[in-house]
């Protein structure tokens, strides 16, 4: 980092009335197209002059891009060589992220953890032809499709092996909310 934009950020909760991360949790809560859009709702909402709102919305981005290029990455090398399992990651991405803006997705080396003030749920590319749902339903019983946890151990009470996306049926979206009204 160079010494201007050093001096700059050091100076900005003086200068602005916010801090660096300030800035972006409230550029966080506001979708825009644009770099301008951006600079523009600092500059007439907040006051904030036209160099620091620059800077604000610049390095905002930048860190937004980083984070979703390394999201991107993550679940793209989960799916290597197992992309006909893609529909059904997806399917379950859009249903649970319809739960609440509580639902946080996190994308690991090896899976996703679906969480909300705690983990509920976790999706593995298991082999080339089947996902495993590990799902926290304590006290649940186990049946035929709600299986035991198996490979999840003590991360998931129960688990649930899909092989296609039809299988993300009313049935499973039920266990899916109930777990995660449960977190």
């Amino acid at each position: 980092m160079d010494k201007a934009l050093k001096t700059m950020i050091e100076n900005m909760p003086e200068k602005t009335g916010k801090s660096l991360e300030q800035w972006k949790k409230v550029l966080k809560k506001k979708a825009f197209a644009k770099h301008g859009e951006a600079v523009k709702f600092l500059k007439t909402e907040y006051g904030v002059t036209h160099g620091f709102a620059n800077t604000i919305v610049s390095l905002f981005r930048q860190e937004s891009e980083v984070a979703e290029k390394g999201t991107i990455d993550l679940v793209a090398a989960q799916y290597k060589g197992k992309e006909n399992l893609l529909p059904i990651y997806e399917k379950l991405i859009k249903t649970i992220s319809k739960f609440g803006k509580d639902v946080e997705i996190a994308p690991k080396k090896g899976s996703v953890s679906l969480r909300r003030s705690k983990q509920f749920a976790l999706i593995k590319p298991a082999t080339k032809t089947r996902i495993d749902l590990g799902l926290k339903l304590k006290g649940k019983e186990i049946t035929d499709r709600l299986g035991d946890s198996g490979p999840f151990g003590s991360m998931c009470t129960h688990r649930v092996k899909l092989a296609e996306a039809k299988e993300v049926d009313k049935e499973l979206m039920d266990w899916l909310k109930e777990a995660y009204k449960n977190a």
